[in-house]
């Protein structure tokens, strides 16, 4: 579990927080079976963050929804057993949409993902805020809507400045976003942005990674990134995706570490 410890000016040294993030789950067999979900349940409870955050891609590819809904119930009944004392919350990511036709081309509701998280009461924030209170101090944690919910013509759902907007004090904020390629239009208005979506390019080879879903190429591939001041992490996932495989890119539950003490434990 790697740990990061970034100091992001905008985030004040006196607000501890630890961060445990959970990057495309893709929940089916043969790579990611119930019990292997219950096993990273269990190592990120064991972590004891003071807040978890699920950044999106919950399920595998199925062809037929009916099956593809059943498993995100079983998915999101294993996950409901996550627990921080701030919560848990989540964000959604490109095959949460293009799992199903109806969302993807009418967005007309919410992804069966997105419905069986909330049954699970885990809160999923699209274009959307919520502000926690930690030891006395406030934060915002921001979810951005898909980048790529369109995935043909990666056109999303995400809403950037509105999300923004409905910030309404000068608290320190956490931007969660799937794909990392946002970050360049992110403002300084965020002290860090969590991502998943690249897998760390799933299959890497003497650590060059042949193919990363993002339109940046390996500029976002995987760990922590500064530029221009502003922080970035992003998780090479646990889960995987087209096939049932990792070389070189191993695996990993994300934990962050905002202020100077440790998290609350």
């Amino acid at each position: 579990m790697p740990i990061y410890r970034p100091a992001p000016p905008e985030w004040p040294r006196s607000l501890s927080v630890s961060v445990a993030a959970i990057a495309d789950v893709h929940f089916g067999e043969p790579y990611m079976s119930p019990e292997r979900l219950r096993t990273i349940v269990a190592a990120t409870n064991e972590a004891r963050p003071d807040l978890i955050v699920l950044l999106g891609d919950y399920g595998a590819t199925h062809h037929d929804e009916t099956e593809h809904r059943v498993a995100m119930e079983i998915m999101a009944g294993t996950l409901r057993h996550l627990s921080a004392p701030l919560g848990v919350f989540a964000v959604l990511g490109n095959h949460d949409w293009s799992a199903e036709e109806l969302t993807r081309t009418c967005n007309e509701g919410r992804p069966s993902a997105g419905r069986a998280l909330g049954t699970a009461g885990i809160q999923v924030l699209e274009n959307d805020v919520v502000q926690l209170r930690h030891r006395e101090q406030r934060f915002w944690l921001a979810g951005l809507g898909d980048q790529w919910a369109r995935v043909g013509a990666r056109r999303g759902v995400d809403d950037l400045p509105g999300t923004v907007g409905k910030i309404i004090d000068g608290a320190p904020a956490i931007l969660l976003a799937h794909e990392p390629d946002i970050f360049p239009a992110v403002p300084r208005r965020f002290a860090l942005t969590l991502a998943g979506h690249t897998h760390g390019g799933q299959i890497r080879i003497f650590g060059y990674a042949p193919y990363v879903p993002s339109r940046y190429g390996r500029r976002y591939l995987q760990g922590h990134i500064v530029e221009d001041g502003r922080h970035l992490i992003v998780s090479a996932g646990v889960g995987v995706t087209h096939v049932p495989l990792r070389l070189g890119a191993a695996p990993e539950i994300v934990l962050v570490q905002l202020g100077d003490c440790p998290g609350s434990g």
